[in-house]
């Protein structure tokens, strides 16, 4: 019997792959855990259509990460730090200080974790970050680091 899978069934395929199984393993496994759905015309073009939609989906955050890179790319953050004597700073400056100063400079929500800082900021001057917004989309994004 072909079964279209609703969930991700180990060692039997992942959602929505269409499958065959033996009539049992159907009739007393998947269909009553509603982990698939015999691959009659109607299953088969809801999963079409559905296939169709996740790809709209998926084409349209990809355009609005692209939006958001040329936004960020063409912007600079200014983020302000305690400095002692002899330029030394107090502390660094974080990946939360950085969101914070894009939501309230640029007025554009960024998720934290998001920015790709291999190790915090902890001298004066420019310096770029990178954003990963989408798995195929990478923004850089620079930061002025004044004194506070």
């Amino acid at each position: 019997m072909k079964v279209i899978l609703v969930q991700d069934v180990k060692s039997l395929g992942k959602k929505g792959d269409i499958v065959n199984v033996s009539d049992g393993y159907a009739r007393n496994m998947l269909l009553p855990k509603k982990l698939g759905v015999e691959a009659n015309a109607k299953n088969m073009n809801d999963l079409k259509l559905a296939k169709a939609h996740d790809a709209k989906v998926a084409a349209e955050q990809l355009a609005r990460a692209e939006q958001l890179k040329v936004q960020l790319e063409n912007s600079q953050v200014t983020v302000s730090i305690k400095v002692g004597e002899g330029g030394r700073t107090f502390g660094s400056v974080s990946a939360k200080e950085i969101a914070d100063a894009v939501k309230e400079q640029l007025g554009i929500e960024i998720d934290k974790k998001k920015l790709q800082l291999e190790n915090p900021i902890r001298e004066l001057g420019t310096a770029t970050v990178l954003l990963k917004l989408h798995t195929k989309v990478t923004a850089s994004l620079k930061v002025a680091v004044k004194e506070a």
